[in-house]
């Protein structure tokens, strides 16, 4: 049995070394799948976030046939505000738009998390509310010109400068770096009794 990671990420890399820690000899092999990330027409937020966390679970099982019993697990995270997906931005002027949206209010963060061996394929949704401070235009020109916002979701990220302008969040913290722990290790285990 392998356990493998269908993701570049180095956070989601981290998250899920220390999601398994306890599991014996736990180690996992690493594969990048690419999807098409479109949402469809009228999906909502929630069961978009889960498709791709899915297929992309899925895909990472197509590229991993050469390993013994591969397992291979999918994260998807995204941004919502207002209703609307706020996913990575596609220039700066994008990124400086979404963060003065995020400016002062309350937005929600999705991570869906999926697991398959091709028998079987779990899945769960981590909802998490994040609250920001108020951001002056100073505030957004600086952290867009640092490049941190580029390719993330919501145009922050929490564990790094972005974390600086989040006031609260009521939920999971590992979530919104992009993989939930507890969540991810229960579906860990519920694989492994699969086996």
């Amino acid at each position: 049995m392998t356990w493998v990671l269908a993701s570049t990420s180095p956070r989601r890399k981290e998250l899920l070394a220390q999601a398994g820690f306890s599991f014996t000899e736990f180690s996992f092999e690493l594969v990048a799948p690419d999807i098409d990330e479109t949402p469809k027409v009228n999906e909502l937020a929630a069961d978009y976030v889960c498709r791709l966390a899915i297929e992309k679970a899925q895909a990472g099982l197509a590229l991993s046939a050469q390993l013994s019993q591969p397992k291979v697990l999918g994260s998807d995270t995204i941004v919502v505000f207002n209703g609307v997906i706020l996913g990575k931005p596609v220039d700066p002027d994008d990124a400086k738009r979404m963060l003065t949206l995020l400016s002062g209010n309350t937005h929600e963060v999705m991570t869906a998390v999926a697991l398959t061996d091709g028998k079987h394929t779990l899945n769960r949704l981590c909802r998490t509310q994040v609250s920001f401070c108020e951001l002056s235009a100073t505030d957004i020109d600086a952290y867009v010109a640092s490049g941190e916002p580029m390719d993330k979701a919501g145009a922050y990220g929490i564990q790094a400068l972005g974390g600086c302008f989040v006031k609260s969040i009521t939920g999971s913290y590992s979530a919104v770096v992009g993989l939930p722990l507890v969540e991810t290790r229960e579906l860990l285990a519920c694989m492994m009794q699969q086996t």
